[in-house]
């Protein structure tokens, strides 16, 4: 028995079984781990998504940005990638829709010693409070009231954690932090511009050096007793520190797809993809 974690798949299906076959996947005895984003601008989300959710319990999936965007789509909200015309259009869209609304947010192991979520876990946030907040946001997406819910949303305000808001800017900040999250201010609020990589961001700012800190690197972020595994930073690539995992490691922009082993050995390994930005 195996379980690995893997990084942004993004639709790019092709890689992710070359991968597979790399690893040697046994859905019989493994599992794997996804990290948000299964669809997006790669050439296969379709068939992604198809085989993903075909895995049953040999796969644990969390919703990334990308992913709720999709459902946002399904609902009339947005419109989809150009990449995922083949997606809307098949049979089975609604059923795939209604599996990929049932993914939660954040995934917990304590027995492992892990927790996973697309973009991480907010500084301020112990293990209750983030898996607190991870259920009240879950419930949101397998409601009858989901596309009003989808609406009301989406936006980058309050940035700001701060428990006493209102329902709505309480929920908008919750699904932001754990799928959207890169930056914090000194202040703690979140920032949703800036996307390159740490030492180069603050070459290209060097006005923003002590204003923008990766969230894992706030200097109070709360202790969770477990490490965290997360996907969406795809020029951060592959970082191992301070008990967070970043496995986003570029596959749809030509970089690779990442697998990491995190039941024995903490072996990554990683095939090179096409570039299909």
């Amino acid at each position: 028995m195996a379980i690995y974690a893997i990084g942004d798949v993004q639709g790019c299906y092709d890689p992710l079984m070359r991968l597979l076959d790399k690893i040697r996947f046994d859905p019989r005895q493994d599992t794997l781990w996804f990290a948000g984003d299964l669809v997006n601008r790669g050439k296969q989300s379709l068939e992604t998504l198809r085989f993903v959710r075909s895995l049953r319990d040999a796969a644990v999936c969390v919703l990334g940005n990308h992913d709720v965007s999709l459902l946002a789509a399904f609902h009339g909200l947005r419109k989809p990638h150009k990449s995922l015309k083949i997606l809307t259009e098949a049979h089975d869209y609604p059923e795939l829709m209604e599996w990929l609304a049932q993914r939660p947010l954040l995934h917990v192991d304590t027995s492992l010693g892990y927790a996973m979520s697309h973009a991480g876990i907010p500084p301020q946030w112990d293990l209750a409070t983030a898996q607190a907040c991870a259920r009240e946001v879950e419930q949101q997406f397998v409601s009858p009231t989901l596309p009003l819910w989808l609406a009301h949303v989406y936006g980058d305000q309050p940035n700001r954690w701060n428990p006493t808001d209102s329902l709505f800017d309480r929920h908008r900040y919750i699904l932001n932090a754990f799928t959207r999250m890169r930056y914090c201010h000194i202040d703690g609020s979140l920032d949703f511009e800036e996307k390159g990589k740490p030492n180069e961001t603050v070459a290209q700012l060097p006005h923003m050096a002590s204003e923008l800190i990766p969230w894992f690197k706030y200097p109070t972020k709360q202790n969770l007793g477990l490490t965290v595994l997360f996907g969406h930073w795809s020029t951060l690539g592959y970082h191992n520190e301070d008990y967070v995992i970043a496995l986003d490691t570029g596959c749809v922009w030509g970089g690779q797809l990442s697998a990491f082993r995190i039941d024995k050995n903490q072996q990554l390994t990683c095939i090179q993809c096409d570039d299909y930005g």
